[in-house]
């Protein structure tokens, strides 16, 4: 574990997707995911370069954050 970064973040990263390592940018892999607060993922993700860690807070289910559910409740729908 040469350096350990934490970043709590309402990211763009998809509950899928794995971010790239700050330090070297080789894509990082999925290391682990903790209990977090109701909604959450506490996702740990390690780089197989330079073993940097980093930990991330990510919504457990997209579209049920606060920006996905504003626009499907809002006044789009299907035409008349």
């Amino acid at each position: 574990m040469a350096g350990v970064q934490s970043s709590k973040s309402g990211s763009s990263l998809s509950s899928i997707e794995c971010p790239r390592c700050p330090r070297c940018q080789t894509r990082m892999m999925l290391a682990a995911i903790s209990p977090a607060p109701p909604g959450y993922d506490l996702r740990t993700f390690e780089c197989a370069k330079c073993d940097r860690i980093s930990t991330r807070l990510i919504p457990s289910d997209p579209m049920k954050t606060g920006a996905a559910l504003g626009w499907l409740n809002g006044e789009l729908g299907p035409p008349k």
